[in-house]
């Protein structure tokens, strides 16, 4: 099925109609011409997919690249600390759907690289595509907004990430703000976590907001008022029998009276409620309380598009994998499922989907993951109080540290492979799968281990 109100195909590639000069298309045809040479050698050199090198060698000759690969093309962003790759998916998935045979219009960086030569480097390859769903790095969206003029931006959430690198949240929401005041009604159409405080506080400024609450259940980095720094009372939240919080509550500043806006989609659990109280049927291949609620976003998002509801949900259905979230690896001849978690907000949604017995949970505090690993104390190890797991990775003491305090025993094997091994032999069916929750290093040495490129 194909909608009818998606944006019409233009008659000329984006480059042309952004009226570029043809000096500047000639370099950054030879800049994109390089960067493909380059990647495609460091593939078969075996050094990995290719895609940074690809990135810094485009941006490097063709500076403005960032900006001039942008230009022209209809532009969907979304951003948040927590779940932007696979609300990505989805929203790339449910327009792809909705384009039918007319697929190649779209260009996305599905791979996740979300920084300025990531983007560029994804939308380098396909030179004609006019419509763009793109993973942004919450440190891009200024400049994306800026220079972009992205139709609509998803606002996911806010969590301590990266603390060496990021440090105080609030400044990323201030530049969010900042840009989209500076844009004004030019600005992009702002899909909106109503839950988040930071993020509500940030789209002030934009010229029209929709807004969902996705039902998330932590709350730990939204404390106080980003206005007024007042502490946040919290209204009806709930807690089962085993203590767990299965609803943060709505929130309201008693100090200037800022509150959490009706949403156009609700999700509570794994039901969601459409705008007229209907609720919908999601059916996702991705598991997950917190994957419903990026579903639900990524809905909101598309039906703006003029994406229709079952189109958007047969497309949605289609994403099982997202860059490897969630994924099935044969690893040293162990069938593996790998979750990647970066941070206390992710762990909170990770851990309850860790099932295996034993169970393995891989650190490392190198760039790509932050160096600061002091967030391990933020996360509810306690729950795995009685369970057989495996500390794994660079900083398998850190780690086995806090799990100790936690009252969790483990095992400590430092290299990843042999992990895997001795968890493998644990199981009692040798055909059961291991759930592995990873951080970003191992995360993805584990991918390619088993077999990923």
């Amino acid at each position: 099925m194909v909608s009818q109100h998606l944006p019409e195909p233009p008659a000329s590639n984006p480059r042309a109609r952004a009226g570029m000069p043809v000096l500047d298309r000639a370099r950054l045809s030879f800049a994109t011409f390089a960067g493909r040479t380059a990647r495609l050698g460091s593939r078969l050199v075996g050094r990995g997919s290719g895609q940074s090198i690809q990135g810094a060698i485009l941006t490097r000759l063709a500076p403005r690249a960032f900006e001039q690969l942008l230009a022209g093309r209809t532009i969907v962003a979304v951003t948040g600390t927590n779940g932007k790759t696979t609300t990505t998916h989805f929203v790339a998935s449910a327009v792809r759907e909705a384009l039918g045979e007319d697929a190649a219009r779209l260009v996305t960086n599905a791979d996740g690289a979300n920084l300025h030569r990531g983007i560029a480097s994804a939308l380098s390859e396909a030179p004609k595509a006019d419509l763009a769903v793109l993973e942004v790095d919450e440190r891009v969206v200024a400049d994306l907004v800026r220079v972009g003029k992205p139709k609509i931006l998803v606002m996911l959430n806010f969590s301590r990430d990266q603390l060496d690198r990021n440090h105080e949240i609030k400044g990323l929401a201030r530049a969010w703000r900042n840009a989209l005041e500076e844009a004004g009604e030019d600005g992009p159409l702002v899909i909106a976590n109503a839950e988040e405080p930071l993020v509500a506080w940030a789209a002030e400024t934009a010229r029209e907001t929709v807004w969902v609450n996705p039902g998330s259940v932590w709350n730990d980095d939204a404390v106080l008022c980003p206005g007024c720094d007042t502490v946040l009372d919290r209204e009806n939240p709930e807690v089962d029998d085993s203590g767990t919080v299965t609803f943060a509550g709505t929130w309201r500043c008693p100090g200037c009276g800022r509150h959490q806006q009706d949403s156009t989609i609700v999700v509570r659990g794994e039901t969601v409620r459409d705008a007229d109280g209907s609720e919908l049927d999601f059916q996702l291949n991705v598991p997950g309380r917190f994957n419903v609620g990026n579903a639900a976003v990524a809905l909101a998002t598309v039906r703006e598009l003029g994406v229709d509801t079952q189109t958007a949900l047969v497309g949605m259905r289609k994403v099982q994998a997202p860059a490897g979230r969630f994924g099935l690896n044969e690893i040293h001849g162990v069938k593996c499922r790998l979750m990647l978690s970066k941070n206390p907000a992710g762990w909170a949604e990770s851990l309850p989907l860790g099932v295996s017995d034993p169970l393995v949970l891989a650190i490392d505090s190198v760039l790509a993951d932050g160096r600061d690993v002091s967030w391990l104390w933020d996360v509810e190890f306690e729950s795995l109080r009685g369970r057989k797991v495996i500390a794994t990775g660079r900083n398998t003491f850190d780690l086995a540290v806090r799990l100790d305090y936690a009252g969790v025993e483990c095992q400590t094997i430092k290299d990843l492979g042999t992990a895997i091994e001795t968890a493998g032999s644990m199981l009692e069916d040798p055909d059961a799968t291991l759930d592995v929750i990873a951080t970003y290093t191992p995360f993805q040495v584990l991918r390619r281990m088993g077999g990923a490129k």
